[in-house]
C-alpha cells in the first residue's frame, strides 16, 4: 500500500489527513493572514485532490458545474442562511437607529434603581442582542454603560460585563445571529428548536457569567471612563426619560479609535437620527418588534408537532413562522413603525439598510467556504473517520462538538470559523445518529457554545471590548476572557444536562 492509499483508505491516514487539513487551515489564518474564506476553500480543494476526488466532481466541468462539490457545498447553506442573516441585519439597524435602544435603557434604569443598574444594563443587553450584531450593540451601547458609570460612581467594568454576557449570548445561541443558524442549517435542525433550546441554555450562563461574575469582578478591578473615550464625554448630560439616539456611523464597527469610533451622539448625527430624537419609540414598541419573529418561529414549531398535517392552522403557522416570512413580517413592521410613520423617507430607509448589509458579505463568503470543506470532509471519508473514532473513544457527539469547537476558536480566534468546520466534522456522526429535533438543537448549542469560549488576543472582539471599556490587555483578559469562558462552560452544562432528559 502507498502512503496515498494509506491516506485515502485507512482510518489512521483518514485521521491523518484531517489533522493536517485543519493544521493548515489554522496556518493559513494565523500565521499568513489569509482571509477566512480564501483558506477554507484553499484547504479543502486540497483536501479532496489529495482524497482522490475527480476534478470533475470537485469543480464540475465547463459546461456544468451545478452538481460539484463546490457549487453544492456553497449553495446548500446559503440559500437557507442568507435570507435570515440578511434580514436580521437589516432589522437591527432600523431598530439602532430609531434610539429603541436609548429608550429602552433609560426606561430599565428606572425601574431597577441606582442599585440595580448593572442588571438594567445586562437586560438592555439581553433585549437588543436579539436583533443587532454583537460589535454593532457595543458601538450603541457603550456611551449608555457610560452614563450608567459616571451616575453610580462605581466601575466601568460593574456595568459593562452584564451588558456584555447579553450581547454575547444572543449573538452565539440565538437566531437571526449567524453562529446558531449556520449551525443548525448544517446539522438539519428547526429554527424554532435552536431558539429554545438557545434560551433554556443561554438564560442561566447569561445570569452566571454576567449577573454574577460582572458582579464580582466589578467590584475588584477598577476602571474609570475617562473623557477621551469613543463616545464618553457626550453622554456626561446623561439623557433624559425618552432618551437620545446613537448611530453607528459609517465605521462598519472599526474599533481603531479614529473619530468617534463609530459612534455618534444625537447631537452630531445629522438628519440621520433627526426623528429618533423627536420622538423616541417607547420600549413596548421595540419588544413587541423583537418579540414577533420569535414568536411566530416557535408557534411554527410547536404546530408541526402537534397539529396534523394539512390542517389550515397548520398550514398557516408553518407559513408565518418560517424564519424567511417571520423575520421579513418584522422587518416591514419595524420599517413602517419605526420609520415611516415617523417620518423617515423610504429613501433613507433604503440606505440604512443597504449600509447595515455591507458587513455581511463576508459572513456569508466565510460560511460558504466552510460548508463547501465540511462537504469535502464527508464526501472523502474523513468525516466518517472521525465520527468512528469518536465512537470508539465513547465520547457523547454533543461533548465532541463543544471540544472540537473551543479548540477551534481557541486556536484561530473566529467563532464562524469554528462552528462551520466543526459542523463539517461531526457531520456523518449526526446524519447516523438518528437524533430527533431537540436533541439536534442542543447539538447546535454545543457548537456555539465552544465557538465562543476564551476569547482572546486573536478575537477582534477582545480588541473592541478592550478598546470601548478603557482596559488593558491583562484587564480585558481578567474580565471579558472569563466572562466568555464561563458563558460556554455553563452554556455547554446546561445543554449536556437537558440531553439527558430529551
Amino acid at each position: 500500500m502507498t502512503f496515498l492509499d494509506w491516506l485515502q483508505n485507512d482510518t489512521a491516514g483518514l485521521l491523518t489527513l484531517a489533522a493536517v487539513s485543519v493544521a493548515l487551515l489554522l496556518i493559513m489564518i494565523m500565521r499568513l493572514r489569509l482571509e477566512p474564506f480564501i483558506a477554507l476553500i484553499v484547504t479543502g480543494v486540497l483536501v479532496a485532490l489529495v482524497a482522490g476526488v475527480s476534478v470533475t466532481d470537485l469543480v464540475g466541468t465547463p459546461i456544468k458545474a451545478s452538481d460539484s462539490l463546490f457549487e453544492t457545498g456553497f449553495a446548500g447553506i446559503l440559500g437557507h442562511i442568507a435570507p435570515i442573516i440578511g434580514l436580521g441585519t437589516v432589522l437591527g439597524a432600523i431598530m439602532e437607529r430609531s434610539g429603541g435602544a436609548d429608550a429602552l435603557t433609560e426606561r430599565l434604569l428606572r425601574l431597577f434603581g441606582p442599585k440595580g443598574a448593572p442588571l438594567a444594563m445586562g437586560v438592555t443587553g439581553l433585549v437588543l442582542g436579539i436583533p443587532v450584531f454583537f460589535d454593532i450593540g457595543i458601538f450603541v451601547l457603550a456611551p449608555l454603560v457610560y452614563v450608567a458609570a459616571r451616575r453610580g460612581g462605581r466601575s466601568l467594568v460593574l456595568y459593562a460585563m452584564p451588558m456584555l454576557a447579553g450581547l454575547s449570548m444572543t449573538h452565539a445561541f440565538l437566531p437571526p445571529h449567524p453562529g446558531p443558524v449556520t449551525a443548525g442549517g448544517l446539522l438539519g435542525v428547526g429554527m424554532g428548536w435552536v431558539i429554545a433550546m438557545g434560551l433554556l441554555c443561554g438564560i442561566p450562563a447569561w445570569l452566571v457569567s454576567g449577573v454574577w461574575w460582572g458582579s464580582f469582578i466589578g467590584r475588584r478591578i477598577q476602571v474609570g471612563v475617562p473623557e477621551d473615550l469613543p463616545g464618553a464625554a457626550a453622554p456626561a448630560a446623561a439623557p433624559g426619560p425618552a432618551g437620545s439616539a446613537r448611530d453607528t456611523g459609517d465605521s462598519d464597527g472599526d474599533p481603531s479609535g479614529g473619530g468617534t469610533g463609530g459612534v455618534r451622539t444625537a447631537e452630531t448625527a445629522g438628519p440621520r437620527t433627526a426623528v429618533a430624537v423627536a420622538a423616541p419609540p417607547s420600549v413596548a414598541l421595540i419588544s413587541s418588534i423583537i418579540a414577533v419573529p420569535l414568536v411566530l418561529i416557535l408557534a411554527a414549531t410547536v404546530a408541526g408537532v402537534t397539529l396534523p398535517e394539512g390542517t389550515v392552522l397548520r398550514d398557516v403557522l408553518v407559513l408565518l413562522g418560517t424564519p424567511a416570512i417571520a423575520l421579513t413580517l418584522s422587518v416591514l413592521l419595524a420599517l413602517y413603525l419605526l420609520g415611516i410613520r415617523r417620518g423617515t423617507s423610504m429613501a433613507e430607509l433604503g440606505r440604512i439598510s443597504g449600509e447595515s448589509l455591507r458587513p455581511v458579505g463576508m459572513i456569508l463568503l466565510v460560511v460558504g467556504a466552510g460548508a463547501f470543506f465540511g462537504k469535502v470532509l464527508q464526501t472523502t471519508g474523513v468525516g466518517d473517520a472521525l465520527a468512528g473514532s469518536m465512537t470508539a473513544i465513547g465520547l457523547p457527539v454533543i461533548a465532541s462538538a463543544y471540544l472540537i469547537s473551543a479548540a477551534l476558536r481557541i486556536a484561530q480566534g473566529s467563532a464562524t470559523v469554528a462552528i462551520v468546520t466543526t459542523a463539517g466534522i461531526i457531520g456523518p456522526t449526526v446524519a447516523a445518529g438518528g437524533y430527533s429535533q431537540p436533541q439536534l438543537a442542543l447539538i447546535v448549542v454545543a457548537v456555539s457554545a465552544g465557538s465562543i469560549i476564551a476569547s482572546h488576543v486573536n478575537d477582534g472582539g477582545f480588541w473592541i471590548v478592550a478598546k470601548y471599556f478603557n482596559m488593558t490587555v491583562k484587564q480585558t483578559l481578567m474580565t471579558w476572557t472569563v466572562l466568555e469562558t464561563i458563558l460556554s462552560v455553563v452554556g455547554f452544562a446546561a445543554a449536556a444536562l437537558v440531553w439527558a432528559v430529551v
